[in-house]
């Protein structure tokens, strides 16, 4: 059972840095081609706390919980850390790139990444609401 829920919980984890990443592709398509969901500001203000929060793991000098609960799983599993199934194994692969990268190199991605989500919402604004005024 240990062994599905750290499955589950890298699957999670993939699914979080998806959601940052291919928001920003999409906030950044969208402006070019005037889609009004990518202005929607749950949207936006969920996207800025995403990358926000790893920005903050980064300066903080935190590790990501998500990754400190997979691990815990795996052993209590009698798992290695980096996957024991095949899904696991792929899912952790797509994820944790430190043998391709060096760490200083990840940690400065995220803070740019941080960067171009904060530029993207200052060039690219969420449409708020206003008011109906009475005509």
């Amino acid at each position: 059972m240990y062994g599905i829920l750290a499955d589950a919980m890298v699957a999670a984890h993939v699914g979080y840095v998806a959601f940052v990443l291919f928001g920003q592709l999409a906030i950044i398509l969208g402006a070019g081609m005037k889609w009004q969901w990518v202005r929607n500001p749950w949207f936006r203000g969920l996207h800025l706390l995403a990358i926000g929060i790893v920005v903050l793991e980064e300066f903080m000098g935190w590790r990501c919980p998500l990754t400190t609960w997979e691990e815990q799983l795996r052993l209590l599993a009698g798992q290695t850390i980096d996957g024991g199934t095949f899904m696991g194994r792929l899912l952790h692969d797509v994820l944790f790139i430190d043998d391709v990268w060096p760490v200083k190199a990840i940690q400065v991605l995220h803070v740019a990444f941080g960067v171009l989500v904060v530029q993207a919402l200052i060039m690219c604004p969420p449409r708020l609401k206003r008011a109906d005024l009475p005509r």
